[in-house]
């Protein structure tokens, strides 16, 4: 199944050419059909003369539509530029079709319309190399035209045959198993539910796949499919479908949302793009300026910032990183268009190079503009390295999804961009599928970012035995375990139990602190099941060492309030374990009890064996959960 998106001029014909060829009137709405004014998109489909089955999106020419119109045009396969005969090239004949190259659509097929309303032939002659003329600057010269007429059938059959042909010299839609669906759509339909519809993209839909709906996020299930009215249990990349989903209502979905499988895309606020100026231009493109940004079925206000010259003029080429109001789902190599704001007017449009860029970019940066001319380079081996460049560690399967290449194959290239230190692999013991790879210069960051902390951390707290594993991970920036273990293995790092510190450092008391420390642990010595209480032990020693000793082991805090030395916990924990084996239970009392304590050193005790599992209340008693800890 292949779709033809209409382009042209308000009032030239579009849609009552489509109602012509397909016997479908693509006006849907009450309004459309009171102003005879296509407003919103519309939808018809038919037979071509091989077999093929073909659908069309019937797009407004109104310029105050126009934004409508590039919610239809993303997932055409080829364009049918309509011109009326009787009045030839028009603004928003003009606009459409830079739109269309712009958008680097396939294939165009232009039809002279209302041929029948004019009767001198020199006439259309003319519009028809005036066309010629404006195609000619476009990627479209060349292109076939038929002169066609919807009243009195002149013409139809040939452009059937003409969009035929067009469509079988273009390459069909990839699979590249990753379904995307662009929602121009959603309604109810009594006795089914939500529907969505929209051209599905990069890969087959399947009756009963789980999708998610982004930016959103809903999980839902597909119930249903149709394509052209047919139901179907597989739609194909490149085909209209209606999709009857549960999980979701009509008023969670909106215009520009994406319908894919969980896990597959991340929406993004901030997207990287190769961006040409439409010629002629109706301003210069500046940095900071505030625009309209489309992709897909997708509209969003969005800041550009200039990575190159500024400004850029009609008919220029430059790097943009777009700042978008709200999250959008796009991939590398969608394209995009943007238009000013007030007065609506067309700016220019190109390719996403990096959807997902980790930081904002600075202005005239030569290392960031040579990585994104490797994006879009359509080498593999260099969008593969292109892909690793980023700030963060990167999945090879992912890595190898964005560069187009098999998962041995990159595997293959990304151990001999290894060799040269161009990367550093994180896991090479790990199966393929899960390899993390990063740049050598994004390894050397976190080494530095790892290193700089770490020490200013042991200044800060040159009594503690190191840094929480966690703190750590938030502080360097990335929570990956590779990472962390990477770090370790090659020695930046040292993780003892829960902690983080640089290899060498060791706690060093002065003679102060030790005399401190050991007239304090005496004291837990002298009397190991009433010891110093927190307070008493802070006051004694200082709340840094304190903070040492707790984390070291050589204390452990039981409660608010209480501590005990650590060998005396442990063994306070095994007798009590003991006796829950020999008598199934236990109480406060009989706890005091057994190592002549008080009440509230007891009751701290069991409070905490029953935080860490051990044991768990019943009534007055404790009762055994499990045999003791190792």
């Amino acid at each position: 199944m292949r779709v033809i998106g209409t382009a042209g001029h308000v009032d030239h014909g579009k849609s009552t050419l489509v109602q012509a060829l397909t016997g479908i009137d693509p006006d849907r709405l009450r309004e459309e059909k009171e102003r005879q004014m296509t407003i919103d998109l519309g939808f018809a489909w038919t037979t071509l003369p091989s077999g093929a089955g073909l659908g069309f999106v019937d797009v407004p020419g109104h310029r105050d539509f126009i934004e409508n119109m590039l919610a239809g045009v993303g997932g055409i396969d080829a364009a049918l530029l309509v011109i009326a005969a009787d009045e030839g090239i028009m603004p928003q004949t003009r606009e459409h079709l830079a739109i269309l190259d712009l958008l680097e659509i396939n294939g165009l097929i232009v039809a002279l319309s209302r041929v029948d309303l004019v009767s001198d032939t020199e006439w259309v002659d003319l519009v028809e190399e005036e066309t010629a003329a404006l195609l000619e600057g476009t990627r479209f010269a060349g292109a076939p035209m038929v002169r066609v007429s919807a009243v009195t059938g002149e013409g139809l059959p040939q452009l059937l045959e003409v969009m035929d042909s067009v469509l079988q010299s273009s390459k069909p839609r990839p699979n590249t198993q990753r379904p995307r669906l662009p929602i121009d759509r959603a309604f109810t339909i009594a006795g089914f539910g939500t529907v969505v519809t929209g051209t599905l993209i990069d890969g087959q839909l399947k009756k009963g796949d789980q999708v998610e709906l982004l930016p959103r996020g809903l999980i839902a299930r597909v119930r249903g499919l149709q394509t052209h009215k047919e139901n179907v249990e597989v739609a194909e990349p490149g085909s209209r479908v209606a999709a009857n989903i549960t999980g979701a209502s009509v008023d969670q979905i909106e215009r520009g949302d994406v319908m894919a499988l969980p896990g597959t895309d991340v929406p993004t606020s901030r997207i990287d793009v190769k961006f040409r100026v439409v010629e002629p231009s109706v301003v210069a493109i500046r940095h900071n300026a505030k625009v309209k940004f489309f992709s897909g079925s997708a509209q969003r206000m969005a800041r550009v910032r200039l990575l190159q010259k500024t400004p850029l003029k009609g008919g220029e080429n430059g790097w943009l990183q777009l700042e978008l109001e709200r999250p959008v789902v796009v991939r590398r190599g969608d394209h995009f268009i943007l238009r000013q704001p007030s007065p609506g007017a067309t700016l220019g449009g190109g390719s996403i190079a990096d959807p997902h860029p980790v930081r904002r970019h600075k202005r005239k940066d030569a290392a960031v503009i040579e990585g994104l001319e490797r994006l879009v380079s359509g080498v593999p081996e260099q969008v593969l390295l292109a892909s690793i460049a980023g700030q963060v560690p990167v999945l090879l399967k992912d890595a190898a999804q964005e560069a187009g290449m098999s998962l041995s194959s990159a595997a293959d290239e990304v151990l001999r961009l290894q060799s040269t230190q161009a990367l550093v692999l994180l896991n090479e013991q790990a199966p393929q599928l899960d390899w993390t790879a990063l740049s050598a210069a994004t390894w050397e960051k976190y080494v530095t970012r790892a290193r700089d902390l770490l020490a200013d951390y042991h200044q800060a707290h040159p009594l503690r035995g190191g840094i929480p594993v966690e703190e750590f991970r938030n502080r360097l920036g990335h929570s990956g375990r590779d990472l962390l273990e990477a770090l370790a293995e090659r020695r930046v790092i040292d993780r003892i139990g829960n902690r983080v510190r640089l290899p060498g450092f060791e706690i060093a008391y002065s003679a102060d602190q030790a005399r401190s420390v050991q007239s304090l642990m005496d004291r837990f010595t002298d009397s190991p099941y009433s010891p110093p209480t927190l307070k008493e032990s802070r006051n004694s020693v200082g709340a840094e060492l304190l903070e040492g000793l707790i984390e070291g082991g050589q204390l452990v805090k039981v409660g608010e309030g209480v501590v005990f030395e650590g060998e005396a916990y442990i063994e306070m924990r095994d007798r009590v374990t003991e006796q829950l084996r020999a008598d199934g239970e236990i109480t406060i009392a009989q706890v005091r009890d057994m190592f002549g304590t008080s009440r509230k050193y007891a009751l701290a005790l069991m409070e905490q064996l029953d935080s860490i599992g051990l044991t768990y209340r019943q009534g007055d008693a404790r009762r055994l959960v499990r045999a003791q800890p190792d």
